[in-house]
Order: structure tokens, then sequence, then C-alpha cells
């Protein structure tokens, strides 16, 4: 996808969650992820936007276990991406 693509402008918006460390994290995950990931693995990324923030913050600080098998994964990868 190029930096153009509006799919990708849309989905950068939504990245855009008014948490400093939240923002990075998911503009990590596009900008060095995103390009690369399977459809499956989008899907997951696209489903983990739709949450509340509250509950991202607790999920990827640690504070709590994120019940969703695929999204508690996708969560530690992202946490893990260097920064």
């Amino acid at each position: 996808m190029h930096t153009d693509d509006p799919e990708l402008k849309r989905i950068r918006w939504r990245c855009r969650r008014g948490m400093r460390e939240l923002d990075q994290l998911f503009g990590r995950y596009l900008g060095r992820e995103w390009a690369a990931s399977s459809d499956a693995e989008r899907g997951v990324f696209l489903q983990l936007l739709d949450c509340e923030d509250d509950k991202l913050w607790r999920w990827f600080m640690g504070y709590e276990q994120c019940p969703d098998v695929a999204l508690a994964s996708l969560i530690q990868r992202i946490r893990q991406l260097p920064a």
C-alpha cells in the first residue's frame, strides 16, 4: 500500500487514539508491519482498533490480559516492536 492510499489514510486516522502511547504503538505497527501482514492479521488489527481505549490501555500496559487469543497475540507482537 502506498502512503496516499485512501484505505491506509482511513486506518491511520483510526490509529489516532488521543493517548500518545497508544498512538505510537499503533503507528509503529502500521508503518512497519501492515504492508507485510496477512489478511487475517490485518483483520485482527482492525478488530483491535474497534476496542475501547481504556481496555486497550490496560491490555497494552499489561494491567489486564485480553480475553481474545488473537487480539492478545497481536498486542504482544506490537508491544515487542522496537521503538
